[in-house]
């Protein structure tokens, strides 16, 4: 299959295409690296990609960014940037994508978990994961041609830890490599509509 990650040179990103990258042909995308740079909250950015890639048979989202602040701190521009860059973002992916899915082809979105157990200063990032996550659902149904659409929730990773420990206290780490079992199974699999949780 031909396949594009997004965010493929993030954490998540590189360990989807080390998982993919054996069986299938990766385009991978960043923000300031890969072999075609995007940024996911400029949709005319998105066009522009699928137009250069033309006809793929999946599209794996692992981008996109949110505020972290305690919740008396929050101003509107901070959830702005959430809601225009993983919440919309993604959205527009999946949107502008389908033309260019062959029939049966697939999306992969990424939420997380703080969607479903909140920390202090994730408020933005709760709204945002649990949005991406009712899309996920709703889209479902309504997609053509067999097209298909989950979201992964990641766990804390264990290559995260050290960064985050202080908002993540007694979360469970996961391994980038578990995770990206989970868009395997997304990708390669039959499932649509469905919410793939990594703890």
């Amino acid at each position: 299959m031909k396949l594009i990650i997004i965010g493929a040179n993030g954490t998540v990103g590189s360990a989807i295409s080390n998982e993919l990258g054996s069986r299938h042909d990766i385009i991978r995308v960043g923000k300031t690296s890969g072999d075609i740079q995007l940024d996911i909250s400029n949709s005319a950015q998105i066009h522009e990609l699928f137009a250069r890639t033309g006809k793929v048979d999946g599209v794996v989202v692992a981008a996109g960014s949110v505020h972290f602040a305690a919740l008396a701190e929050m101003e509107e521009e901070h959830f702005h940037i959430g809601l225009n860059s993983k919440l919309m973002g993604q959205v527009n992916v999946a949107q502008i994508a389908q033309p260019y899915l062959h029939d049966g082809g697939s999306i992969t979105l990424t939420s997380g978990v703080v969607g479903e157990m909140p920390i202090r200063s994730g408020a933005s990032a709760a709204m945002v994961n649990a949005a991406l996550e009712g899309f996920v659902r709703g889209a479902a149904i309504e997609l053509p041609r067999g097209l298909r659409i989950n979201v992964v929730s990641p766990g804390l990773l264990e290559e995260s830890v050290a960064a985050l420990a202080s908002l993540f206290r007694g979360f469970e780490p996961v391994s980038s490599q578990r995770v990206a079992l989970a868009y395997a199974r997304s990708v390669e699999g039959a499932e649509s509509g469905k919410l793939y949780t990594v703890r």
